[in-house]
Order: structure tokens, then C-alpha cells, then sequence
């Protein structure tokens, strides 16, 4: 195993039922995985109660929230959660946090003006709850008059929860460098794009008056590994495809060409069918679904995630797609002895 490979983890959406979701993390926790993170991106699946599930099931793998939404729960609640969470595993939850994202914020009737000021006191406010402080914070989005987590019958504790910032943008990410414990670097991107990040986290973290190393900067990877070479890459090129009507401006940072996502904008709509995604999937090609994600053999998805660590990730977040889990949980496991080329 190459010197920068000491670490793994495991993403999951809602592919899998939660119980099969439960043997996944417990076979994550065997196989030396370093923790799990639970998606709540979309309406499909809240993230704190698989948290629960992962954290009651297992001993030592951390549980990560990638992400939950900033605009969604008040800070008090957030930090309750959190705390919460911490009493079933303490020292194992970690609280990945973003801004979500339009147009499905505007469709529940949430307004996402001043992003930035927003996170920053929604960070501040329950950073200060979670050290068990009394809180007063008057801000434009939080307001609390001496609020504090008010335990009555368990120990009166300092919570050790870090705070991730699940950050895209590079205002968001200096916003990150500067305020918080880590970041939670989004998916389907370039390695190259996380040249900008890094130059990004660390202006933000200088104003701290601290470095970008100072910063555990995980990573969420697509992988989709199959012996099949050419089946991994169609198991990817529906969801490479979504990705590119939903979110045109970070593929084109990750060098997609503005051709090609005028021609997928074309055939899908929002919220896009099955059929409009299958239709423009077509236009996809190979070179692009491996440009931003580990597609392919295990030893191709294998070196596609050496190039994110030699760019700046920490920590790959692995979300599986296709059935067979335990082979890529089998070939990234820091567990075992050095293969394919690592």
C-alpha cells in the first residue's frame, strides 16, 4: 500500500435497505474502514437515523452525516441531535453539514440568500452548544437567548463532534478553511479540481492563522469496480449523466466540455425521468464517466483514487455502485496487503 493510502471510507446513499446498509458498515468496520458517512442530499433519506443504526451496530468505525442541511434544523436541534448521537457513540460522530442545493430548497419553500453568513453562524452556534457553553447569538439567521444543551439526568459534557463543511464552491471552501474542522469534498469531480480547492481551503485557513494541513479533507469518490471493465463504466454512466443536467458549472470545472452539457441540458429536465437520463446517457462517453469517478477494473478504480489523494484528499469516501460491495470494500481495505499497484 502506497504511503498515502493509510485511510478509507464508506458512502452510502439509498441503494440499500437500511438492514443491508447495517452488514455493509459492519463489513466496512472488518475490513479496517476509518468510518462511514450517511447521505441526505435528496428527499429520500434522513441521515441521523441510519446514523443510529450504523453507531448501535458497530465498535469502532466513526458515522458522519454527508451532509445534512444547514437550512433544515434549527442549531439548537442540530446540536441536540448531534449530542444525541454522541451518547450512543461517543467519540465516533462527526457532523458533515452543507448548504443544499436549488431548485429543490426553493420547492420546499426555503429562500438559500447569503449562504455563506448563514453557514458561518449555523457552524458558530452549535460548535458552541456541542463544548456545552450557554449560548446568546444574535445573528441574520440564528438567534438564541442563553441557550445551552440542558441534560437533566446524564453528565454535563463537552461534546467531541467535529464539524465538516460538505463546501463545492470556492467561496464556500475558503469559508471552510476558516472555520471548520474538515471538509467533505463533493463527487464527481476531477482530480484537477481539487487544485482550486486546496488553494481555496488554504486562504481560508490562513485568516485563521492556521494551514490547510491543519484541515482532514475527505472525500466523496463514485466507484463503480467490476471485473467487467466495460460493465463498471455503464453501472457509473447513468448517474455521471443526472449529475451533469443538475450540476453543469462543477463539471465544467472538472474539464467536461460545454458541448457535451449543452447537449445532456437538452434531454433532461428537472426533475429528470429514468427515460430522459437513459436517453442522455447515450451521449456520454467512456473517457468522461472515468474523468470524474473510479470506474472500471479494480486496479483502474484503485489508481483513480491515488490521483484524489495526490491532490489534495485525505480520505476517500467510496460510494459502491452495483451490487458486488464486498469487492470494493476487499480492495481498498487498509486491512489488507498491498494490491494492485498501491
Amino acid at each position: 500500500m502506497a504511503d498515502n493510502r493509510k485511510r478509507a471510507a464508506l458512502y452510502l446513499q439509498d441503494a440499500h435497505s437500511l438492514r443491508e446498509a447495517m452488514t455493509h458498515v459492519q463489513a466496512a468496520e472488518r475490513a479496517g474502514f476509518e468510518a462511514v458517512w450517511q447521505a441526505e442530499s435528496r428527499l429520500v433519506r434522513e441521515a441521523t437515523v441510519p446514523m443510529a443504526a450504523f453507531a448501535s451496530v458497530t465498535e469502532r468505525i466513526k458515522v458522519g452525516s454527508g451532509v445534512v442541511a444547514s437550512w433544515t434544523r434549527n442549531p439548537a436541534l442540530l446540536a441536540a441531535t448531534f449530542s444525541t448521537l454522541d451518547d450512543l457513540a461517543p467519540g465516533r460522530i462527526m457532523l458533515g453539514i452543507g448548504a443544499w442545493w436549488d431548485p429543490l430548497a426553493r420547492k420546499v419553500g426555503i429562500q438559500r440568500r447569503r449562504p455563506l453568513l448563514q453557514m458561518r453562524e449555523v457552524v458558530e452556534s452549535v460548535r458552541a452548544l456541542l463544548a456545552n457553553q450557554n449560548v446568546t447569538f444574535h445573528g441574520e439567521f440564528v438567534n438564541l437567548d442563553g441557550v445551552e444543551l440542558d441534560y437533566v439526568h446524564q453528565e454535563r459534557r463537552a461534546k467531541d463532534v467535529p464539524i465538516y463543511i460538505g463546501a463545492t464552491g470556492m467561496r464556500m471552501m475558503e469559508l471552510t478553511g476558516e472555520i471548520a474542522d474538515g471538509v467533505v469534498l463533493n463527487y464527481l469531480v476531477s482530480p484537477t479540481y481539487n487544485l482550486q480547492a486546496m488553494d481555496a481551503l488554504e486562504r481560508g485557513a490562513s485568516r485563521a492563522g492556521r494551514s490547510v494541513d491543519d484541515l482532514d479533507r475527505p472525500q466523496l469518490i463514485v466507484c463503480s469496480m467490476d471485473s467487467d471493465r466495460a460493465a463498471a463504466i455503464d453501472a457509473a454512466r447513468g448517474m455521471v449523466t443526472q449529475y451533469m443536467g443538475q450540476q453543469p458549472h462543477i463539471m465544467r470545472a472538472s474539464g467536461v466540455p460545454t458541448s457535451l452539457l449543452e447537449d445532456i441540458g437538452r434531454v433532461l429536465t428537472w426533475p429528470a425521468t429514468h427515460e430522459q437520463v437513459m436517453e442522455a446517457s447515450k451521449l456520454v462517453p467512456d473517457d468522461i464517466v472515468q474523468l470524474i469517478c473510479a470506474a472500471g477494473t479494480p486496479t483502474e478504480c484503485v489508481e483513480k483514487v491515488d490521483h484524489y489523494l495526490e491532490q489534495g484528499c485525505t480520505c476517500p469516501i467510496l460510494y459502491p455502485l452495483g451490487e458486488d460491495v464486498g469487492l470494493m470494500l476487499e480492495t481498498f481495505s487498509p486491512a489488507r496487503p498491498s494490491v494492485g499497484g498501491r
